[in-house]
């Protein structure tokens, strides 16, 4: 997997609380802070996602979304 660099900037309290988080697990190794953050963000991601997809949803029937559910879910699956 190829990667990219980011230079972040956060409080020093949250630095510190990460670190001692990820010690308190066992962590501390090379590459835990960058696999914890590239989980945080993805997980935030898709819980934004969610919420967005939700709200675009919420004027909809059930029943409308149900059977736009199922078309994706056949067409994926000819795929």
């Amino acid at each position: 997997m190829s990667a990219t660099r980011w230079n972040l900037v956060v409080s020093t309290k949250t630095d510190m609380t990460l670190r001692q988080f990820l010690a308190n697990r066992g962590g501390g190794r090379k590459g835990d802070l960058s696999r914890f953050v590239e989980e945080a963000v993805q997980s935030h991601i898709l819980e934004l996602s969610a919420k967005e997809a939700k709200a675009q949803n919420a004027g909809h029937r059930p029943k409308v979304i149900e059977d736009a559910i199922d078309e994706a879910l056949g067409w994926a699956r000819r795929g």
